[in-house]
């Protein structure tokens, strides 16, 4: 089930289920919902990516892991953690399903700009529309090689 806890009506009932689980000792799930990205956000940030990639010669994996997350977004992606068979910290890069559609705004403004100031590479903006769509048919008919 899901509440919005922002909703008196849907609060109140919302922690008389939890007070009723928490009486039966049973196994639960609780998570947080957060607003994911859009669909659309998603194909410009591919389309983003296979451009950028296009460029120097990268695939979209290499692209988004190499300069959208690590480089442009560490502090939305990448997180430390400790491995208990080596016992040494190792780092891992969170997926950007992961992202709501606000961080994903900012990272990808991030990226663009990073590739504009440090590769020389202009993206357009999402509101650039003919410039994207062209951005996106150049990366499809790369699609092979990305």
């Amino acid at each position: 089930m899901l509440f919005d806890l922002s909703n008196e009506l849907q609060a109140e009932t919302f922690k008389k289920r939890c007070n009723a689980l928490f009486k039966k000792k049973c196994v639960v799930d609780l998570s947080e919902k957060r607003p994911q990205r859009t669909i659309r956000q998603n194909a410009y940030l591919h389309a983003a990516l296979g451009y950028f990639g296009l460029q120097f010669g990268y695939k979209i994996d290499e692209v988004k892991e190499w300069y959208f997350k690590e480089i442009c977004n560490p502090d939305l992606f990448v997180k430390t953690i400790h491995d208990v068979v080596t016992g040494q910290e190792r780092k891992v890069l969170k997926s950007s399903a992961e992202l709501d559609t606000e961080q994903m705004t900012l990272a990808i403004e991030r990226f663009r700009n990073w590739a504009s100031d440090i590769a020389g590479v202009y993206i357009p903006s999402p509101e650039e529309h003919r410039l994207v769509e062209q951005m996106e048919i150049e990366t499809q008919r790369a699609r092979l090689y990305l």
